[in-house]
């Protein structure tokens, strides 16, 4: 045989052992009778997805899905997500009839979508597209007859619907999985309620989990952050006879971005990150416990970034006073003044910023304008509110409620809500306003000319003096932290690391400004915080946190590489910790199984070391006054740094208590004296300490209305703490020294701060077997009405910021 005939032959033996090896697939579709066996894979066209066999997590069950090529491991669609194949012999087949059929090793069929009708079907076909769609379609009409967009799982993906066909009834809609190990159809479900002003829900079974507010032509009125992203995305919402739907599609072809139902019932919207290779969470619902349905029950609204989260809407009051003292807020509010039913009596009071009540019985005309919409709500008795169903231009048609306003929050950029209130509430009475009105505008007059003449006065003054002012500012500041021998990074080189503050570098945004990724020339990664331009409060944080945090230097403190100071520009920059947050872990469900109780005790006690040193053993005794679980950041060995001094103090020891007009820090960190007197101390951070304590201990977030609290005590009562600790951790420690643990953490959140350790004497606690003191009862009030006897039923409440990506969590202030 001749030397070419030899090599044409074995080039032919391996291109037929190629087309028939496991993991070769010849095409993006399949054809009548081809079959795809455990092992091989089907791609689209662009090999942007993939379809095969698969195991999640640590299961050993296999299933039919659909995943992104670049991230095998995210699956978006499971076929068989309720029937697992127990072994790797299974066969998924597409036969004549257009029927796609899931063979098990036995030749038992174990899953088939429903299709429509078999008749004049000529030439099936099963192909997996670009746009992540599985399709089963007849090749002559080119008629799809199957479709797995009209079936999906837990994700949304760019063409996807959630919505409903009215002429059928015909629902698409998310459902979690069960678990990271199990897709199969869990407790929660994303769907869209039709009823009233259509609105997508998140239910939790048959209760409502969260809720995304009414469409307003823009956006929904839960989320107008999407629009940051808006150059990502295109929303496109549909209302008529025929259907209700919410899709979204994408501006660029290159973007690769999910939208998730998890199954914890949290909405997830992630991007891929070409340069980095990994999904960053780009926005999140629920964010925090107003995020949490009917919060603040009937007739009450909610604020997320204020110390008192729920207050009752205007011309309202708490149903039971002595319940929302104790922060059980469920019972709502009642009327104060009641309607007169007329024009003469009642009134409107614009309620701006919110997102709309819960629009289920809401009554909805879109072929109104706004005033029509207002005149008709005032001649109706039941009547309580109205809003604009589209807000654009100056507003149309109209949305009216009838029934309890349940579920009205506070939202950044929400809309207007227009509430019927006695004309006693808006004011004096129109009588007594025109009696005094010719007084009024005869001294407003003189007034407004004296005013304007010394405004203009001023103007001319600053107009000549603010440009020497801001180079003055600037020098001295530059002045301060070159004689704090801060080092200082020149623009350049922090707009190279961030790639010029790309979006695909957000690491997460708080009060101080948005938090960057980077890497500097010689290879070294930073996080950089980036103050907002109108931040003022923000400019006193980052010189305050810049000074201090070049005086500290211990293990237990993030480290301060330098700042940045350049024209209006004013950034820190830090070393970046590879494990991201603590909160990043301990709140999720899987992520917190991987720190065992040895890693969680070892954290403590680097948290404790933090504490002690900035307390008594750093040259500066300093108050952190913002302890929390986002705040501590983890090395690659989980070592924890305490970081943001944004808002810390310097005290002296003999001091004691320092007395603050402004109450700045994190709603359920925050010790008792500090919330109601502005009283702070080191005792401040001990009590912050002792919440975060018991967080690890249990792998659950206290709320707000401090119910994590309230039930570490019930169980310390009853003698049973041992039922605190995180079921992922329970084979790793004993009864006994959890108790020990939880009676520490009591002891650290008591509501007086001489019965509080201080940290010197915690770490005597904490590192021997001395007798501790019982604790006395810290102040979490009477029974909550509805607390969850047992952790399976306590609702998480996660602190993420919306737009942050999956990295690091350096939050600014909260809860002013």
């Amino acid at each position: 045989m001749k030397k070419g005939d030899m090599i044409s032959k074995q080039t032919t033996i391996a291109l037929f052992l190629l087309a028939f090896s496991p993991s070769a697939f010849p095409a993006d579709t399949l054809q009548i009778d081809q079959n795809i066996t455990d092992g091989q894979t089907l791609f689209s066209p662009n090999s942007i997805f993939e379809l095969g066999f698969f195991s999640p997590g640590s299961s050993t069950n296999r299933f039919v899905g659909i995943w992104f090529a670049v991230s095998p491991d995210t699956v978006l669609w499971v076929a068989n997500r309720d029937s697992p194949l127990n072994n790797t012999s299974a066969t998924l087949k597409l036969n004549k009839t257009g029927s796609l059929l899931l063979y098990d090793s036995s030749g038992r069929i174990v899953w088939s979508p429903r299709t429509r009708s078999s008749s004049g079907i000529n030439s099936p076909i099963l192909q997996l597209n670009d746009s992540g769609n599985l399709v089963v379609k007849d090749q002559t009409t080119n008629s799809i007859i199957w479709q797995s967009f009209d079936y999906p799982t837990n994700t949304l993906l760019a063409g996807m619907k959630v919505g409903k066909n009215l002429r059928t009834g015909f629902e698409t809609y998310l459902s979690s999985w069960k678990s990271r190990d199990d897709p199969s159809e869990g407790d929660y479900t994303y769907k869209m309620d039709t009823q009233g002003a259509p609105e997508v829900i998140t239910w939790d079974r048959s209760e409502i989990s969260s809720r995304t507010g009414i469409w307003n032509g823009q956006y929904f009125s839960f989320a107008p952050q999407t629009l940051t992203y808006s150059n990502l995305l295109n929303f496109h919402f549909v209302l008529n006879q025929d259907e209700v739907s919410y899709t979204y599609e994408l501006k660029s072809t290159s973007t690769i971005t999910r939208l998730v139902l998890n199954e914890n019932g949290l909405i997830e919207r992630f991007v891929w990150d070409q340069s980095h290779q990994n999904w960053n969470l780009f926005w999140l619902q629920p964010v925090d416990e107003c995020s949490n349905f009917a919060k603040c029950g009937p007739f009450g609204i909610c604020q997320r970034d204020g110390i008192k989260t729920c207050s009752c809407l205007r011309g309202f009051e708490p149903v039971t006073p002595d319940e929302w003292s104790m922060r059980n807020t469920s019972g709502g509010c009642k009327r104060t003044v009641p309607l007169g039913c007329s024009t003469n009596s009642d009134g409107f009071y614009r309620l701006g910023g919110v997102e709309t009540p819960y629009s289920h019985d809401a009554i909805v005309d879109a072929s109104i304008s706004i005033e029509e919409c207002k005149r008709r709500c005032l001649m109706n008795c039941s009547c309580v509110a109205y809003t604009p169903l589209d807000i654009r231009g100056e507003g149309s048609g109209c949305v009216m409620w009838n029934t309890e306003l349940v579920d009205t929050k506070y939202v950044i950029g929400g809309q207007d809500l227009y509430l019927k209130v006695s004309k006693s509430e808006l004011g004096r009475s129109n009588k007594k306003k025109s009696a005094t009105i010719v007084g009024v505008i005869s001294s407003s007059l003189i007034l407004l000319l004296l005013v304007s003449l010394l405004v203009y006065l001023l103007w001319r003054k600053k107009i000549r003096h603010s440009r020497q002012d801001i180079k003055e500012r600037h020098l001295a500041q530059s002045n301060s932290l070159k004689g704090a021998d801060v080092p200082v990074f020149d623009l350049d080189t922090v707009l190279q690391a961030t790639d010029n503050f790309s979006i695909t570098n957000k690491l997460g945004e708080g009060g101080f400004g948005l938090v960057y990724k980077g890497q500097l020339p010689c290879g070294q990664e930073i996080a950089v915080k980036r103050l907002s331009m109108d931040s003022l409060q923000g400019l006193n944080e980052f010189m305050n946190e810049a000074l201090l945090i070049t005086k500290l230097q211990h293990r237990n403190l993030v480290r301060l590489l330098g700042c940045c100071i350049d024209n209006n520009e004013r950034m820190l920059i830090y070393e970046y910790m590879t494990n991201k947050s603590l909160d990043y872990y301990i709140f999720d469900a899987t992520r917190r199984a991987t720190l065992n109780w040895t890693t969680r005790l070892e954290i403590v006690i680097g948290i404790a070391r933090g504490l002690l040193y900035l307390h008594q053993d750093s040259r500066f005794n300093v108050i952190h006054r913002d302890l929390k679980a986002a705040n501590v950041l983890l090395d690659e060995q989980m070592n924890p740094k305490i970081s943001d001094f944004g808002t810390a103090r310097l005290f002296k020891r003999e001091q004691g208590i320092i007395n603050t007009e402004t109450v700045i820090g994190t709603r359920g960190y925050m010790s008792p004296e500090y919330v109601l007197e502005g009283a702070i101390s080191i005792k401040s951070d001990v009590y912050s300490f002792g919440v975060l304590l018991l967080e690890i201990i249990s792998g659950k977030k206290n709320q707000g209305n401090q119910n994590l609290l309230a039930y570490a005590w019930k169980l310390w009562e009853e003698g049973n703490s041992y039922k605190l600790l995180d079921e992922a951790v329970k084979c790793s420690v004993s009864e006994t020294e959890i108790r020990r643990y939880v009676q520490m953490a009591l002891l650290c959140v008591q509501e007086c701060p001489e019965d509080r350790p201080s940290m010197s004497a915690f770490f005597t606690m904490l590192l021997s077997d001395t007798l501790l003191h019982d604790p006395k009862k810290p102040l979490v009030g009477t029974r909550i009405r509805g607390f969850p006897s047992d952790w399976s039923l306590y609702q998480q409440s996660y602190e993420y910021d919306s737009t942050a990506g999956d990295q690091l969590t350096i939050t600014g202030i909260e809860g002013r």
